[in-house]
This record gives C-alpha cells, sequence and structure tokens, in this order.
C-alpha cells in the first residue's frame, strides 16, 4: 500500500477538481476558476482554484498544498499548544510534511451562506528523516448572515451521518470544538453557526487507516451539505440595507481569521509560504461600522443570538 503521504495528497487533488467541477457547472459552465500551480522554494507545491466576482461568488477559492521541509521555531511553538507530539521545548526546527485542501466560498448573495472547509495531514520527522508523529485534522463550518433554521439542520445532519459510520461520539464532540474553536473572543460571538473541527487525531484514536476514512467521507459530504442551500439561496431578492449586513458580519470573517485563526497564523510562519493562497480565505470586501446594533425584534437580532449562545441543530 501506498504511503499515507501519497495516498492523501492523490485524494485532496481528485476532491479538488471535484468541487471545481460541480462550482463552474453551477455557475452555468461558462465561467472558469483561476487556475494557479506554484512551487514552494523550501519543498512542496500546491494548486489554487480562486473566482473572483462571477455570477455566484464574490470570491471563490478552493486550495490544495503539499509542503515539506523544516519547521522554524515560530511555526513550532503556534503549533505545540495544540499537538501533543511538539511538547518538548528544546526543539528548535523539527522536520514535516504536510497535505491539506482548504476551501473558503463567499457568495454575493447575503441570503446564501459563506461556508469554509480544510482537512489536512500532517507528519513529523527527526532530522534522519525517521517518523516521530501523525495527524489529521479538519472540519467545515457555515457563516450565514440571515438564518434558515432549514439550511442550517440540512448542513449539521449530513455531516453528522459523515461522523457516524465512523464513531457516534464524532459529531457531537466536534462539533462543540467547532463551536469553541470559532469564537471570537472581543466580540463575544462565534463566527458563524458552525459544523465540526478536529485536530490531532493520531493512533491514539483510531488507526491511521480508519482515521483516513473517516476525512475522506467529511470530504466528500461537502457537496451534498452545501449545494442544496446554495440552490436555493444564490437568487433570492435582498435590500441594500441585507447587503451592508453581510458586509459587517464579513468584518467579523476577517478579524477572526487574521487575528484568532491558527492556520492562518501557521501558514504566515512558515518559512516560503505563499501569502496569496494562506489570504485567499479573506472576502473580497468588507465593512466596519462604529458600534453597530441590530434593531430589536430583526432577522439580523436573530442571528445574533444564536452567535452568542450556540444550539444544537440535529
Amino acid at each position: 500500500m501506498s504511503p499515507m503521504r501519497l495516498r492523501m495528497e492523490s485524494f485532496i487533488k481528485d476532491q479538488q477538481d471535484e468541487i471545481v467541477k460541480a462550482l463552474e457547472t453551477l455557475e452555468g459552465g461558462q465561467t472558469k476558476f483561476r487556475r494557479d500551480t506554484w512551487q514552494r522554494a523550501a519543498g512542496g507545491d500546491g494548486i489554487s482554484c480562486v473566482l473572483q466576482d462571477s455570477k455566484i461568488f464574490e470570491k471563490a477559492g478552493v486550495n490544495t498544498s503539499v509542503v515539506y521541509g523544516t519547521l522554524p521555531r515560530a511555526a513550532i511553538q503556534k503549533m505545540r499548544v495544540n499537538h501533543k507530539a511538539l511538547d518538548d521545548p528544546d526543539i528548535d526546527s523539527l522536520e514535516f510534511f504536510a497535505a491539506g485542501l482548504s476551501m473558503v466560498l463567499h457568495p454575493h448573495n447575503p441570503m446564501a451562506p459563506t461556508v469554509h472547509l480544510n482537512y489536512r495531514y500532517f507528519e513529523t520527522m527527526d532530522k534522519n528523516g525517521e517518523g516521530k508523529a501523525w495527524w489529521f485534522g479538519g472540519g467545515t463550518d457555515l457563516t450565514p448572515s440571515f438564518l434558515f433554521d432549514e439550511d442550517v439542520i440540512h448542513f449539521h445532519r449530513t455531516i453528522k451521518e459523515a461522523c457516524e459510520r465512523h464513531n457516534r461520539d464524532f459529531y457531537p464532540r466536534f462539533k462543540a470544538w467547532c463551536d469553541r474553536y470559532f469564537y471570537i473572543p472581543h466580540r463575544g460571538e462565534t463566527r458563524g453557526i458552525g459544523g465540526i473541527f478536529f485536530d490531532d487525531l493520531d493512533e491514539d484514536q483510531n488507526s491511521q487507516e480508519e482515521l483516513f476514512s473517516f476525512v475522506q467521507d467529511c470530504l466528500k459530504a461537502f457537496l451534498p451539505s452545501y449545494l442544496p442551500i446554495l440552490e436555493r439561496r444564490k437568487d433570492m431578492s435582498y435590500s441594500d440595507k441585507e447587503k451592508a449586513w453581510q458586509q459587517l458580519r464579513r468584518g467579523r470573517y476577517v478579524e477572526f481569521n487574521l487575528v484568532h485563526d491558527r492556520g492562518t497564523s501557521f501558514g504566515l510562519n512558515t518559512p516560503g509560504a505563499r501569502v496569496e493562497s494562506i489570504l485567499m480565505s479573506l472576502p473580497l470586501t468588507a465593512r466596519w461600522q462604529y458600534m453597530h446594533e441590530p434593531e430589536t425584534g430583526s432577522r439580523e437580532e436573530k442571528l445574533m443570538s444564536v452567535l452568542k449562545e450556540p444550539r444544537d441543530w440535529v
């Protein structure tokens, strides 16, 4: 059997092609993603597929990266708190391999939610190339500007079904982890209505083969979890006021990603990283308005109540 690093690389590239093809079909078949293949001087490469100002999307990115080399102390410190394999405080550098697919879709229509997805596989080695540790991480989450309960239930139910094919504890555990991870402390609210998030899944949880199967099912669940929602909402009418609210919510998205997101921080602390691909997740436009408060009883206030107190959807 091929090494896991090769199997993960093949899988994420196949899924990237499938997702891009599905989104281009939804656009009508004429609009194509810009596809950039890039090389990392310190080791590895990637494929960034990005769409801007299309019919449906303000910005959409579906990226794969397969990188390796030496992690400097700054990157190790960013990761240490969340990875028990990096608990040696005297390590100044570490050989690593990482393969992952990362995606963010920001639709034009404020009734259509933003969605984020990331699934990754990581290995660390000593200076002789001997394996030290491996783990999987990832998840997916939905960020609506306006709440449609049926959309959120569908999204969570589809993910839950993928999780339960492997372990009935995975969905409640990773759903709660997602709510904690995507919390914006300085705002006292979550970025969106959640999904699942997990990290550091290794042999203490299950075999490498079983965890790879779990990650495969989660990633394959993306299109059925999100496309029906997008198809329902992408052509709905909306007002300038509703568009302005979407822009305020996009501002919160930017705040989380630049201040709190570990993936962004890790990427920017990795030598030779491709900054354009790392910051692909940011929306094309956003808004900050001084002391804005949603009107009492409004749909905006309804969303905020959920963001301040996450709920169980399924």
